[in-house]
C-alpha cells in the first residue's frame, strides 16, 4: 500500500451500508487526509464525542431522511479507550455496519505508546519508513529514535558541535513542528550524555519555542560586538556582562552556514528583532545588516522586499496541511504591518497585490476543499475556535485546581494582535505569549462564530440563536455544565475594553470562580466606525492597547489565578466596494462581506449579479442559513467605496491569533 491511509479508506464504498460505525480509540479517522477521502466518497462523518449534541445531529440531519427512504452513507466515529462499541445508543448498533482500526494494526513492529504520541499528520513519515527501512520489532527507546530521525530528521548522533543543536532547534522552533513530549525527552537524555552540552538549558530550549526564540534574541548583541570588535578578548563575557536571563553559553555560531541560511528569516518575520548596535556602520555591509536598527525606513523598505520574497516561495498548496496555512499566515500578518507603515513604497506595493491575489485564490480554494475536515480534528491543541472550551476542560481534568479564562477580543485580526502584543510588552515586560492560531467559522460573523466560542460546538446546535449572540451566556454555562462545573464556577462578562474594571474584579475574585468568559469588544467596535483602512485600524487599535486597560485586565485575571487565553473570533480585512444585492427584505443578515439567504434559490438570484462571489455550503451550519460570500477583496457596498469588515472568508477574517498569556516569573 502506498499510504496508510488505503488500509482504512478501503472499508468505506458507498451504498453498501446508510449507517457505518466505527471503533476508532486513536483518532485516525480525523486526520485530515482521511476525513477528505470519507467525504470524497461521499460519506458524512459525525464523532460520537457529547451524547446530546451526537443525538441532536443524528436525529435533525440523517434519520428524518431514512424514515422519508432517502439512503445515506453515514460514519459514526467512536472514540475510546478501547474498540468496545457497546457504549453507543442501541438503536445503532442495530442498524450500523462495524469497523474498527488502530494505530497496532497499521505499525505492528512499532512501540505503540511512542506511535500514539505523535501528531496524525506525522503517520505518513513514519509509514514510509516502515515500509523502506523494514526495521523488525523495536522497543520504547529504539521506536523514539527511529521517529527522530525519519519523521523529524533528528539524528541525535550527528550533534556533536553548538551549531548542529542550533541548526537542528532552529528547523524545529522556525517550523513550528510540534514533536511529543517523549521523543523530546529521549532526545534531552541523549544530548545530555555529550560533555559538549553540559552548559545548555536543554530542557527548556529542546520544547519550548517561544524561551528558544528569547534564548538567541539575547545572545545576537553579543555576536554583534564579536563581529565588531578586532579584539574578541575586549568582548564582555558570561551572564553577568550581558545581563543574560536564559541560562547557557553566551557566544553562538549565529554566522555558521547551517545556522545563518535561518537568521534572515526569523528577523523579516518578526521572531527576532533587530537591534542597536554602536558600531552599525561597520556591520551595515556584512550579512548581519538583517539584524540591525540602522535608518528607519530603509529597514522596513529591505525587510519588506525580502518578506513578500520570502512568503511568495512558501506559498502553501491546495492539499497543504492546516498548519502550514496558520504557519503563513503569522508571515502575513507581519507583512500587512510593514505594508501599512510603508504605503508609499511603490515597488512593494505592487509587489505585494501581485502576492494578494494569488493568497486570494489559494486560501479560498482551500477553504472550499478542506474546511469541512477541520470541524472535527481534536481539540488539543485546538483548531478552530469552538474547540477551545473543550481544550480548556481537558486541561482542567489534568489540574484539578486549575482556573481558565477565554479573552475574546472581537473582531481582532493575527496582524491587529501584533500591534496589541507590541503594546502590552512595553506596559508589561515580564508578560510573556504562547503564540498559536486557530480559524473562525465562516461566516465569519460575531453570532456565528464567537457564539460558536462560548458554546464549545458547531454553529449547527445553535439555529435559534445563530443571528444573535443573546443566547451565549447561557451556552457557555450550559457547556461548562456538560462537564461536571457548576453554575457557580462559571463566569461571563461581556461589554469590556474601557471604562472600570471593579465588576469584574469582584467576580473573578469570587472564592467559587474557576472558568471565565471574557469578551472586549472594544476592536469591533473600532472597525465598523473605520474609514481609514488597514493603516487606521492599527493606529486605533495601538493607541486603544497602550492605555491601562488591557494591562489592568490581564493584571486582573494573573491576580486571581486564571490561566489566560487570549483569542478571537474573526479577523478584518480591508475591501472595495462592488455594489449592493438589489435583493428587498429576502436576505435574512445583510453584511458588508457576507449575505446570508433561506433558501439556495434566492441565493443564486443574487449571485447572477455577483458571479465572482461565493455560495458557501451550509458546512457545521443549519441547513437554511446559506451564506453569499463577497468576492476577494470586495464588499457588498457603493461601488469603489473602501471599508474594513468581516463575513467572508479570507485569511485575515478566518485565522485568529490563539495565545496563551503568562508571567516568566510565573
Amino acid at each position: 500500500m502506498s499510504s496508510w491511509r488505503d488500509q482504512i479508506l478501503r472499508e468505506f464504498t458507498p451504498q453498501v451500508a446508510r449507517l457505518t460505525i466505527v471503533a476508532d480509540p486513536d483518532g485516525l479517522l480525523l486526520e485530515e487526509g482521511i476525513l477528505e477521502g470519507i467525504r470524497q466518497r461521499g460519506f458524512d462523518l459525525i464523532p460520537f464525542d457529547d451524547h446530546i449534541a451526537f443525538r441532536y445531529a443524528y436525529e435533525s440531519k440523517f434519520r428524518s431522511r431514512w424514515d422519508r427512504g432517502e439512503q445515506t452513507d453515514l460514519v459514526v466515529v467512536l472514540r475510546s479507550s478501547d474498540s468496545d462499541l457497546s457504549a453507543l445508543p442501541f438503536d445503532l448498533l442495530q442498524a450500523g455496519r462495524r469497523l474498527s482500526f488502530n494505530l497496532g494494526d497499521i505499525f505492528p513492529h512499532l512501540s505503540y505508546p511512542v506511535v500514539a504520541a505523535l501528531d496524525r499528520s506525522d503517520l505518513d513519515a513514519l509509514y514510509e519508513a516502515q515500509t523502506n527501512h523494514a526495521p523488525g520489532h523495536l522497543g520504547d527507546n529504539a521506536t523514539k529514535e527511529f521517529a527522530l530521525r525519519h519523521v523529524f530528521e533528528i539524528a541525535p548522533e550527528l550533534i556533536k558541535q553548538p551549531a548542529d543543536l542550533l541548526r537542528v532547534l532552529l528547523r524545529r522552533h522556525y517550523c513550528g513542528q510540534r514533536i511529543p513530549p517523549v521523543l523530546d525527552e529521549r532526545l534531552i537524555q541523549l544530548l545530555h550524555q555529550k560533555q559538549t552540552f553540559e552548559d545548555w538549558p536543554l530542557s527548556i530550549l529542546v520544547p519550548d519555542r517561544e524561551a528558544f526564540f528569547a534564548f538567541l534574541q539575547e545572545r545576537w548583541p553579543i555576536f554583534l560586538d564579536r563581529q565588531a570588535c578586532s579584539e574578541p578578548s575586549a568582548v564582555k563575557e558570561g551572564h553577568d556582562g550581558y545581563g543574560l536571563k536564559t541560562p547557557g553559553p553566551a557566544n553562538l555560531p549565529f554566522d555558521h552556514h547551517d545556522v545563518r541560511v535561518y537568521i534572515d528569516n526569523l528577523f523579516v518575520e518578526g521572531l527576532l528583532r533587530p537591534v542597536a548596535h554602536t558600531r552599525a556602520t561597520d556591520l551595515v555591509e556584512t550579512w548581519a545588516r538583517i539584524g540591525l536598527l540602522t535608518n528607519p525606513v530603509e529597514d522596513r523598505t529591505r525587510r519588506l522586499h525580502k518578506l513578500v520574497e520570502t512568503l511568495a516561495a512558501s506559498l502553501p498548496s491546495e492539499d497543504a496541511k492546516h498548519t502550514e496555512w496558520s504557519a503563513f499566515a503569522r508571515g502575513w500578518a507581519e507583512l500587512a504591518l510593514l505594508t501599512a507603515e510603508h504605503a508609499d513604497d511603490r515597488d512593494g506595493q505592487d509587489a505585494l497585490d501581485s502576492l494578494r491575489s494569488q493568497v486570494d485564490k489559494g486560501f479560498t480554494e482551500w477553504m472550499r476543499k478542506r474546511f469541512a475536515g477541520l470541524v472535527n480534528l481534536p481539540s488539543t491543541p485546538p483548531v478552530m475556535v469552538h474547540q477551545i472550551p473543550r481544550f480548556l476542560a481537558g486541561l482542567m481534568e489534568h489540574d484539578a485546581a486549575a482556573k481558565v479564562a477565554m479573552l475574546v477580543i472581537d473582531g481582532l485580526s493575527l496582524d491587529q494582535w501584533l500591534v496589541v502584543r507590541d503594546a502590552v510588552s512595553k506596559r508589561q515586560p515580564a508578560m510573556r505569549f504562547r503564540e498559536h492560531t486557530a480559524f473562525a467559522w465562516v461566516p465569519s460573523l460575531t453570532s456565528v462564530s464567537r457564539q460558536a466560542a462560548f458554546a464549545g460546538r458547531p454553529p449547527l446546535f445553535f439555529p435559534n440563536s445563530i443571528h444573535t449572540t443573546e443566547k451565549e451566556p447561557a451556552l457557555w454555562t450550559q457547556f461548562w455544565s456538560d462537564q461536571g462545573f457548576t453554575t457557580h464556577e462559571v463566569v461571563y462578562v461581556k461589554g469590556l475594553g474601557e471604562g472600570c474594571l471593579d465588576g469584574l474584579s469582584e467576580a473573578l475574585s469570587h472564592p467559587r470562580a474557576r472558568i471565565a468568559g471574557l469578551v472586549v469588544d472594544k476592536v469591533d467596535r473600532i472597525m465598523h466606525g473605520m474609514e481609514l483602512g488597514t493603516a487606521g485600524m492599527h493606529n486605533q487599535v495601538r493607541q486603544w492597547a497602550e492605555q491601562p486597560y488591557l494591562a489592568a485586565l490581564l493584571d486582573i485575571l494573573d491576580q486571581a489565578g486564571f490561566r489566560v487565553f487570549l483569542t478571537s473570533d474573526h479577523g478584518n480585512v480591508e475591501s472595495v466596494g462592488c455594489g449592493r444585492p438589489a435583493e428587498g427584505a429576502v436576505a435574512d443578515l445583510r453584511g458588508e462581506r457576507v449575505r446570508v439567504y433561506p433558501s439556495s434559490d434566492l441565493r443564486s438570484k443574487v449571485k447572477a449579479s455577483f458571479p465572482a462571489s461565493l455560495e458557501w455550503s451550509p458546512i457545521g451550519l443549519p441547513d437554511d442559513y446559506l451564506a453569499l460570500l463577497a468576492p476577494p477583496g470586495q464588499a457588498f457596498i457603493q461601488e469603489h467605496r473602501r471599508t474594513v469588515g468581516h463575513g467572508g472568508a479570507s485569511i485575515e477574517e478566518i485565522i485568529v491569533p490563539l495565545v496563551q498569556i503568562e508571567r516568566r516569573d510565573a
